[in-house]
């Protein structure tokens, strides 16, 4: 009696839960894995790649949805994904790094400290060089054939000194993001980036324009109220 009476109390509370457990977690499932998790799962047995922030968007306004498109780097190949859908949250935490690396892995070892995409090849000698300038100054050179290296960095003709490399293995030793050699190049407010995804920019100011004119048009009608009503308590005072 006493086992009946125990499952007539737990039945209701174990419906409620069987209801709203995919709706607040309570069902015991893991969280979805993000679709860079998704890719580095792919890659798992690769030797080598970087999974670069080629774009990200943001779609609506009262229930907005977020889409990142990320570009993957492997030696001579190159390909990009479609639009990604992400979590929000996932999407802020990652807001700063349009064009870098969010992930890569070179000898066995992954690293997802955003860095530019492009340095994790410095350095390896199946890919370039490092040379000297007329100043003795020491800076690497990708071989012809990985030129798109050069290309991804956007270098556009500069080079990559091995000061600037050493700076960013500091960065990447202390688990910090290298965002160029003064911290300006690289990232969604990066000088480099800028240049290289005007798009994004415009959409960003597309969505920025939008969310003003939206401000202001609530404000005129809250105004257009609020003078309605002062017209209307005014009007109650004739004949007094």
């Amino acid at each position: 009696m006493r086992h009946i009476f125990s499952t007539l109390l737990l039945g209701p509370v174990l419906i409620l839960g069987l209801i709203l457990g995919p709706l607040f977690g309570l069902s015991g499932c893991s969280a979805p894995r993000s679709p860079l998790d998704q890719l580095k799962a792919q890659l798992r047995d690769a030797p080598e790649y970087t999974i670069a922030l080629e774009d990200m968007r943001q779609d609506g306004t009262f229930f907005p949805a977020y889409y990142h498109k990320y570009k993957v780097l492997q030696g001579e190949q190159v390909w990009s994904t479609d639009w990604l859908e992400v979590s929000e949250d996932f999407y802020r935490r990652n807001e700063n790094f349009l064009g870098m690396s969010l992930a890569s892995k070179r000898e066995g070892q992954e690293t997802t400290t955003p860095h530019p995409a492009g340095y994790h090849y410095v350095g390896n000698e199946q890919y370039g060089q490092w040379r000297s300038d007329s100043r003795g100054n020491s800076f690497w050179e990708f071989y012809g054939k990985y030129a798109l290296l050069r290309d991804v960095l956007g270098l556009a003709g500069g080079s990559i000194f091995r000061r600037d490399y050493d700076q960013y293995r500091g960065y990447q030793s202390q688990n910090r993001p290298y965002y160029g050699p003064t911290g300006r190049e690289y990232g969604t407010n990066g000088t480099t980036t800028r240049q290289r995804n005007p798009s994004f920019f415009e959409r960003r100011q597309a969505r920025e324009v939008a969310s003003q004119q939206r401000f202001r048009q609530k404000f005129q009608n809250r105004i257009g109220r609020s003078s309605g009503a002062s017209l209307r308590s005014r009007s109650f005072g004739f004949g007094k």
